[in-house]
């Protein structure tokens, strides 16, 4: 069920671009439409992977976001070099809950901010030599750490340090893999660009480190799962359904991830990728060069969960698939305890959508097992190829939106009405103070994780102590107020 019909939607994107002067309409027009379920390509119905429109409110972060932020910064047992002025190190540091195993500031570094810690000196006369001795300062102070990367900030790229030369140079001194990431936030259209250019550094850096090395003792099961970045534990309790269905999970990455496990990879027979829009260029790779297929699996709520793991036993024997089949028997009470638990409570609520990565696709299922329905979603920095695979996911003729801005949200939410947004911390307290129920979708807004049977314990949990809180009692959206003043003035007259 659809909350609007496909002229009702449409009609709603017209009203919305209206204050937008001819130009900026026009290109508007292009990243919002109705969802078209007879489609199979995207580009047909919506515009994807452009330049933000100039003086508008974008939520997309930079390509040093998507490199540092994402891919490699949950590496645990390497330090990231921000390499630059202090502020970009310190903003992507530890706001991720990448979580990981290991003693910080001995053997992990995640939550740490290591930084050139440029000035006004260093922009004119150049930083090549103070990221040499920072690097040396860290071989002296953090000697447990298997490697660096250097990623590299807007004004690297503006005044031009060779930081590969930099890295070349260290490497030779120190014995240990040291990358150079180009990954200065002003490249590309958004942070997809810095996952891209990281997949890239660590195919150039550090995946074929091994591949003469013929020590490692591989199995027919051996898997790797790519593109879970562990987010309040996400790839643990993913880890535990596959290694109980008989699989060796011998590399995840990159969250509580390790240069050792990257460079064990390509000796898996099957790579598993979460986060499609972040690693699917380095699973390409790996497919080409080392002959490893990938798949993508989705481990949110448990029809997708089902799903995902008799698809990945369907790649091995038929002692892989029956384990599959019990460990799915054996979480079949605990979830449907869960929905009969919350879906009384959550049957029929309304969602808007809108979120990074895959979550704006891969969390709907998560949502439909609890009854709700979601009735918008959108990409911050997806391509067509994200929504292709959206296409199917969502109700015919609800709101596709791509990079959409604050003003268009926040005008198609009063329009739609919806019962609980689930999006990132820059939208949070705008909607929260609008009196509309809103999870945090980036981290879990502090919980988690949200993957697999145990996660959908929490994710139904959360949901439902947010929707149900007694706070909107009070604080209440401004639909509901204006329609308990009408009623109030009805009374009254």
């Amino acid at each position: 069920m659809t909350v609007m019909t496909r002229e009702e939607t449409e009609a709603l994107i017209s009203e919305v671009l209206e204050v937008y002067p001819e130009k900026a309409k026009k290109d508007r027009a292009k990243h919002l439409t109705p969802n078209d379920t007879s489609l199979e390509q995207s580009k047909k119905c919506i515009t994807s992977n452009k330049k933000s429109l100039p003086g508008v409110m974008t939520i997309r972060g930079c390509a040093y976001a998507g490199s540092k932020g994402v891919v490699w910064g949950p590496i645990k047992d390497m330090i990231h070099i921000s390499h630059g002025p202090v502020g970009c190190g310190q903003y992507s540091r530890a706001g991720r809950r990448n979580y990981y195993i290991g003693t910080t500031g001995v053997n992990t570094f995640v939550t740490m901010n290591f930084t050139t810690d440029f000035q006004e000196k260093d922009i004119v006369f150049g930083g090549d030599k103070k990221l040499a001795k920072t690097i040396d300062e860290i071989e002296t102070l953090f000697p447990l750490n298997k490697g660096i990367t250097i990623q590299s900030e807007c004004p690297i790229g503006l005044i031009g340090d060779d930081i590969e030369a930099v890295a070349k140079q260290k490497n030779k001194e120190t014995g240990k893999t040291v990358v150079p990431v180009r990954c200065e936030g002003f490249r590309g259209v958004s942070q997809s660009l810095g996952h891209h250019i990281a997949n890239d550094a660590v195919r150039d850096w550090a995946l074929g480190a091994r591949d003469d090395d013929d020590s490692f003792q591989t199995t027919p099961y051996d898997v790797a799962i790519i593109g879970d970045y562990n987010i309040g534990g996400d790839a643990w309790s993913s880890r535990i359904l596959l290694e109980e269905m008989g699989l060796r999970v011998v590399a995840q990455w990159s969250g509580d991830g390790s240069l050792s496990e990257i460079e064990l990879t390509p000796k898996v027979k099957l790579n598993l990728v979460h986060c499609y829009r972040s690693m699917n260029y380095i699973s390409r790779h790996m497919e080409e060069k080392y002959n490893i297929p990938w798949i993508e699996y989705n481990f949110f709520g448990p029809t997708k969960t089902v799903e995902s793991l008799r698809k990945i036993a369907s790649h091995f024997d038929e002692s892989i698939q029956q384990k599959c089949e019990e460990v799915i028997a054996k979480y079949k009470p605990e979830w449907d305890a869960v929905i009969a638990k919350y879906r009384p409570r959550l049957e029929g609520k309304k969602v808007m959508l809108y979120v990074g990565g895959l979550r704006p696709r891969h969390v709907i299922g998560s949502y439909e097992d609890l009854g709700m329905e979601v009735v918008g979603t959108g990409y911050e920095f997806g391509h067509n190829d994200d929504y292709d695979r959206t296409l199917k996911e969502m109700g015919d003729a609800t709101l596709l939106y791509d990079d959409v801005t604050g003003y268009e949200f926040e005008e198609f939410v009063k329009a739609v009405k919806p019962d609980l947004i689930g999006s990132g911390i820059k939208e949070k307290y705008i909607f929260q103070k609008m009196g509309v129920p809103f999870r945090q979708m980036h981290s879990w807004d502090y919980s988690g994780p949200y993957h697999g049977f145990d996660g959908f314990a929490i994710f139904a949990r959360d949901m439902d102590m947010t929707l149900n809180n007694p706070c909107w009692n009070v604080l209440k959206a401004p639909w509901k107020t204006d329609a308990a003043e009408e009623t109030a003035q009805a009374a009254s007259a």
